[in-house]
Order: structure tokens, then C-alpha cells, then sequence
């Protein structure tokens, strides 16, 4: 009888057979593969911050969050998975963008997902500054056509321009809606906090046709009160076909815990891909 071949599948370095202080940094100590062969789910550093309106520093993140990210092991108490049994994950390494051309880097953000997103491999970025958002739901648009979005943020990111300048992390989201990226019907942000310019700063977003969900009201009702609203919002179709986990500053991160808990937050969406893996669901 012919050989039967399982695919390959791709898990984390063993800390029981090497310390995790060993071997060259990627997120969790997964093997460093571009070939997205056999591949559920790749972790992928954008280092570009030079669209930031205040402090760089951005684009040390990717290097700095998988460091931290040494600390991270396989099984997730809270929703009792070995993540790994169930997703085959790698880290495909960092793009090679432009530091001060944000068109440019724009770039190659969409062409370095292409690859990721024609294999139906779910990527998982980590910036790098708010910015890259608009290039990687360009490659997303080329594939799903417009998509829902769950943004968590401070901000609403809908300022027409900094200084004339109309591509900045403060920006992305409405360049997308103008280019017909995020389906606005179908878009939610969380979190949104912290003080503004102006009222019209979120009276802005909402009339993009953002649905906002502020930090206050989110500790007012609860999270459990206001996922389904979030659900109902988003709808049937694609959403944001993947995740990005955008500027930690590492030169200002005192003791790693801003970039362990960046590491943290991959490994629950991670989590999330795991569970629908086990469950019988689409990754994607």
C-alpha cells in the first residue's frame, strides 16, 4: 500500500527540551516559514511608524512583543485548549518596508499579504503604527471585496489629514471608507476614550457611518451586555479578515509588560482561530 502522508504541522519549540531562552526570537518560538503550505495561521511584523503625528518607536515593536512573547505557552487555561493540537501556526517573519514612504510601504504590506491571504492562511499582524491598517484591508478588499470591522482603539482614526498629509495612523479609517474597504453598516469601534479636539471629533466617525461603543459605555453596561450588540452590528459576511495589534512602543515600556501583554492579546485571538478549528468552523 502507498505511504500516507499527513501534512505538516507546525507548533512552538518544546521549553521542556529547549529553554526559552534559546534560539533566534519569533512569536511564541514557532518556526520562522514563509511557505504557507500546511499553515492555518501566520504571525507577520509590519515595522513602519513614520506615519505617526507624535512619538515613533513603533517599529521595534515586532522584535520587542516576540521576545516577550518567549513567556507564552500552548494551553489557554481560560478556554481549556492546547492551541496547537488544532492550529498549525508560524511566524512568516518581518516585510522589508520604507521608513518615511508610506505610500511605499503601503505597497509592500498588500503585496507581502497576498501570498498569505491567496493560501487562506489567516495572518496576524503586529505593527508598527496605526497606519498599516489601510494597506492590509487593501489586500483583504482584493480578495473579500468591502468587510465588516471590530476596531478596538482610543481613537476613531477618521481625521480628513495631519498637516496636509492624508496618510497618517489618525487617518487610516477614513482613507478605507473612502476607498470602499469597510462595509460601514457592518463596522464597530470599541474602547474609543481619552480627550479630543472637539465634539465633532466623534461626530465625525458617526457620520461615516461608524458605530461607536465608548469606554464608558462599555464599563457602564459590561462586556456581556455589549457583545451582542456587537454581533447584531457586524452581521453575516466577512469581517476584517484577520487581526493587528498596532503601536507598542518598546522604548517606552518599562519591564516588557506593555509588549507581554501585546504577546498576550495575539495569543487569545490565536486562541480563538484554535477553538474554531476544534469546534469544526472555518479558521477564516
Amino acid at each position: 500500500m502507498p505511504e500516507i502522508r499527513r501534512p505538516t504541522r507546525y507548533r512552538p519549540v518544546d521549553a521542556m527540551r529547549a529553554p526559552r531562552f534559546t534560539g533566534i526570537g519569533t512569536f511564541m518560538r514557532l518556526p520562522n516559514v514563509t511557505d504557507m503550505d500546511s499553515v492555518d495561521a501566520a504571525f507577520l511584523g509590519i515595522p513602519f511608524d513614520t506615519a505617526v503625528t507624535y512619538r515613533i518607536g513603533g517599529r521595534f515593536a515586532p522584535a520587542a512583543i516576540r521576545e516577550a512573547s518567549r513567556l507564552l505557552r500552548p494551553y489557554n487555561v481560560e478556554q481549556d485548549v492546547e492551541i496547537f493540537e488544532h492550529v498549525s501556526a508560524v511566524d512568516a517573519g518581518d516585510l522589508a518596508v520604507i521608513p518615511g514612504n508610506v505610500e511605499a510601504s503601503y505597497e509592500v504590506i498588500d503585496k507581502g499579504l497576498g501570498p498569505i491571504l491567496a493560501a487562506e492562511v489567516v495572518p496576524l499582524a503586529i505593527g508598527g503604527d496605526h497606519s498599516i491598517t489601510l494597506a492590509e484591508l487593501r489586500a483583504i478588499a482584493k480578495r473579500h471585496g468591502p468587510v465588516g470591522l471590530v476596531d478596538f482603539d482610543s481613537h476613531t482614526d477618521t481625521w480628513d489629514n495631519y498637516w496636509g498629509e492624508r496618510y497618517t495612523h489618525g487617518t487610516w479609517c477614513r482613507r478605507a471608507i473612502e476607498e470602499g474597504l469597510i462595509e460601514t453598516s457592518r463596522a464597530v469601534q470599541l474602547g474609543i476614550r481619552g480627550s479630543l479636539y472637539g465634539s465633532e471629533d466623534r461626530d465625525g466617525a458617526r457620520a461615516l457611518g461608524l458605530h461607536l461603543i465608548p469606554t464608558e459605555t462599555l464599563l457602564e453596561r459590561g462586556v456581556d451586555a455589549v457583545l451582542p450588540e456587537v454581533l447584531t452590528r457586524i452581521g453575516e459576511g466577512p469581517v476584517f479578515v484577520g487581526f493587528d495589534l498596532v503601536e507598542v512602543q518598546p522604548q517606552y515600556d518599562h519591564g516588557e509588560v506593555t509588549s507581554l501583554l501585546a504577546g498576550t492579546l495575539l495569543h487569545e485571538f490565536l486562541t480563538l482561530i484554535a477553538l474554531n478549528c476544534r469546534d469544526g468552523s472555518s479558521v477564516r
